[in-house]
């Protein structure tokens, strides 16, 4: 039985309600805004900034980091506040790894936990088409097209998740499973993962 469970997702996949669903079935404690609300309370950044700056690049290039604003917690001249909150964050995911049970979403915790050998790590996908409607369902129309909303997502989250891991978003070899949810279906995906998480030694 694997005790916690990493699940990375593409924008607009269904990732988070599908780690909400496998916490569910299988009685795990469930990160996501949680996580987002603890780091909040030990950096005294605004839950918002952790929820966006957590998982995304300030811009679609590793460069736009050089221009991110110094962390006002910084003990030395080279940490701005992206680098400040990916420590702390990090530490948060390895403590709560460590208290139990648990499905986390996101934050590159599939890399934080990766020595670990009680963890599933999860990647969600799905192709545009699924993503695209399923946002606007669940966000509605912007300014902006569904598909340069998911374009744009996805690029920081993918430079977000290269500048603190030196990997590869999304490549199948840094998870233990891919699922297409606009294939397989939500609860599909929450089953298959359950039942892996269930199987599968330590």
């Amino acid at each position: 039985m694997k005790k916690i469970i990493t699940v990375s997702r593409q924008f607009g996949s269904g990732g988070r309600s599908i780690a909400r669903r496998i916490a569910e079935e299988l009685g795990y404690d469930y990160y996501d805004s949680e996580l987002t609300n603890k780091v909040a309370e030990e950096t005294g950044f605004d839950p918002s900034y952790i929820a966006d700056a957590g998982e995304y690049a300030p811009g679609r290039s590793i460069l736009s980091y050089a221009l991110s604003n110094p962390s006002p917690h910084s003990t030395g001249r080279h940490m701005n506040a992206a680098d400040y909150l990916w420590a702390t964050q990090s530490r948060i995911i390895t403590e709560l790894a460590e208290k139990g049970n648990c499905v986390i979403v996101g934050r590159c915790a599939d890399y934080i936990l990766r020595d670990r050998k009680d963890c599933l790590n999860v990647f969600i996908h799905a192709d545009d088409a699924y993503r695209a409607k399923r946002i606007v369902d669940l966000y509605g129309v912007r300014d902006k097209s569904p598909q340069k909303r998911l374009e744009e997502k996805d690029a920081k989250r993918s430079v977000n998740y290269k500048y603190f891991t030196g990997r590869e978003w999304g490549k199948t070899e840094n998870y233990h499973i891919a699922l297409d949810s606009s294939v397989l279906g939500s609860e599909t995906c929450v089953k298959i993962i359950t039942e892996i998480a269930k199987e599968t030694e330590s």
